[in-house]
């Protein structure tokens, strides 16, 4: 049966103390959106709704870029989550199968357990997220029968034996897609905030003769982010996480605390991340590829034996063949390096295609922007650039041509052409030992004045 998919991202988070909504604060390089979205996608769901409510543009903006086909449901009022589920009731309208009910600010939901709440719906009606809890505190407790859910107690509703129980609720929720609003129309705001809760079509459906179930999962999937302190350990947690993922991979991680991965950065066999090393989104480092201390990369591929840095800043379309060198201080912007190209020291290369083989001269930029437009720069195959060479775009190098040092090249270089733009030196001889011997004596007379 297809499932379908809500994510509540309505709320305001007001604990973050943040004009930004709670669900577009970033974890690893990506909103916390996005994270539920992701751990969803998995499950080629029909359709993807959520509901929007505090800065609704900007989450919709959000959820549109991570999934074009994502339908919005605004909340205008947040009155708890079963009215936020109820928004999507017309994004929803003709589905069949299930639909899954998640939170936008719980990013670490594994698709694993989606996939065994998906699989317990073969024998019940409904299927609830549930978690053995470390400390409970005040979290729903999950009362069974058997292997049946009987009721959601909430904290300050329950009994002492009831605030015993350990196994608590994440507010995770799969259903028959028609049985989820029938029940959720059931529900009423008779309580103390005057709210309708989902966890009530607990309740509901089993008065309706109707199974509940229950799926465990780790207390660490349903960690729920509602001030920075937590967003902090979040971010603490997904990176240890990823870490220990990259080392059992079999990728040499020199210093493994100092290096800070993005949500989706892809690492090979057997390459090597030296301390200090920051992956911004959209990074793939291919095998054997060595990745030196102090370097910052993204959106960007880097392919095998590439050396990069230290020091070095690889930024969005830089795309790496193999054998690459990148050196201490030089960075790369939306530019191709063909196979064994070398940028040793101190340069930009800028909106730029480099032929295979070519050797960049320390301190050579490519000079792509004219204060409104880029322009682009093509070095050929074999090309040997000077150092401290401005290569003013769009200019074209070819192949086994050379640049002398200190030349500011404006027009196309014919392949295997030296070309030099530089003024002639002028030599005064003795002026320098003149020159020094008059400002010293000028600096001793002011002293002695003062």
């Amino acid at each position: 049966m297809p499932v379908s998919i809500v994510i509540l991202a309505a709320g305001m988070g007001s604990r973050m103390n943040s004009e930004r909504p709670k669900v577009l604060h970033p974890l690893g390089g990506a909103p916390l959106l996005v994270h539920a979205m992701r751990a969803s996608a998995v499950l080629e769901p029909e359709r993807v709704v959520v509901v929007t409510g505090h800065g609704a543009e900007a989450v919709a903006k959000t959820a549109k870029a991570e999934n074009p086909d994502a339908l919005i449901a605004h909340q205008a009022a947040q009155n708890g989550t079963a009215h936020a589920v109820a928004q999507a009731r017309e994004a929803l309208a003709g589905v069949r199968g299930d639909v899954l009910v998640l939170y936008g600010d719980t990013p670490f939901v594994r698709p694993e357990t989606l996939e065994a709440m998906r699989d317990a719906r073969a024998k019940h009606a409904v299927v609830v997220l549930g978690f053995e809890a470390a400390d409970p505190g005040r979290y729903g407790r999950l009362v069974m029968q058997d292997e049946t859910l009987e009721k959601i107690v909430e904290f300050k509703d329950a009994s002492a034996a009831e605030r015993a129980i350990t196994l608590c609720n994440s507010g995770v929720i799969c259903a028959d897609a028609l049985l989820l609003f029938q029940l959720i129309d059931a529900v009423g705001n008779q309580n103390a905030a005057g709210e309708f809760y989902l966890t009530d079509i607990v309740a509901i459906a089993r008065q309706l003769g109707k199974s509940v179930g229950v799926v465990r999962c780790d207390e660490a999937e349903t960690l729920g982010i509602n001030t920075r302190a937590e967003l902090a350990a979040a971010e603490a947690a997904l990176q240890a996480r990823m870490r220990a993922e990259a080392l059992e991979d079999g990728v040499t991680l020199i210093a493994p605390d100092t290096i800070h991965f993005a949500f989706d950065t892809v690492i090979g066999r057997d390459a090597v991340v030296g301390p200090n090393v920051v992956f911004g989104p959209g990074v793939t480092i291919e095998s054997e590829a060595t990745i030196r201390a102090f370097c910052h990369l993204e959106g960007c591929h880097v392919s095998r034996g590439a050396q990069i840095g230290p020091f070095a800043r690889l930024r969005p379309g830089a795309e790496l063949a193999e054998d690459v060198h990148v050196g201490n201080f030089v960075e790369i912007k939306n530019a191709i390096l063909d196979e064994g190209a070398k940028v040793n020291h101190l340069s930009y290369i800028g909106d730029a295609d480099v032929g295979e083989r070519s050797n960049i001269g320390a301190g050579t930029i490519t000079c792509n922007y004219d204060g409104v437009f880029k322009h682009r720069t093509t070095i050929g195959k074999r090309v040997f650039i000077g150092s401290d060479t401005m290569l003013v775009a769009p200019v074209t190098v070819g192949d086994d041509a050379m640049t002398g040092s200190g030349s500011v090249i404006t027009q196309d270089i014919p392949p295997g052409a030296l070309a030099l733009e530089r003024s002639e030196q002028v030599t005064k001889p003795g002026l320098a030992l003149r020159l020094m011997t008059r400002l010293r004596a000028l600096k001793a007379k002011q002293t002695k004045e003062t």
